[in-house]
């Protein structure tokens, strides 16, 4: 299975020139790298990147993070995967893509 794990283009850019990503604000000062299941990932990027431009979508194996990834209710009781205890590494990045804008300026995420 794959998780989702939106990023702006200079975390991506960190992600890549240090090979490892320790988190964004949020995820730092909630203790977890948040990620979206493939159904959850475009309500992601509309409710917490609307707006943003030049935004990178990865798709990570859950089955990479072990008992480091933790499926816990969130939105709308959802069970989301958080990643805890660890970095995301560059290397556990199955395929990234550039996320795309319609002409209102919504990200549209390609999850294909």
């Amino acid at each position: 299975m794959l998780i989702y794990k939106i990023l702006t283009a200079d975390q991506w850019t960190a992600l890549c020139d240090t090979g490892r990503f320790d988190g964004a604000p949020v995820d730092l000062a909630d203790g977890y790298i948040h990620t979206s299941t493939a159904e959850q990932a475009q309500e992601t990027a509309d409710k917490h990147f609307a707006g943003q431009s030049g935004l990178v979508l990865a798709a990570l194996r859950a089955d990479t993070y072990g008992e480091d990834l933790v499926w816990e209710p969130s939105r709308g009781g959802a069970l989301f995967p958080h990643i805890y205890n660890r970095p995301l590494l560059r290397s556990e990045v199955v395929w990234f893509r550039f996320v795309a804008q319609d002409l209102s300026g919504r990200n549209i995420l390609n999850l294909t």
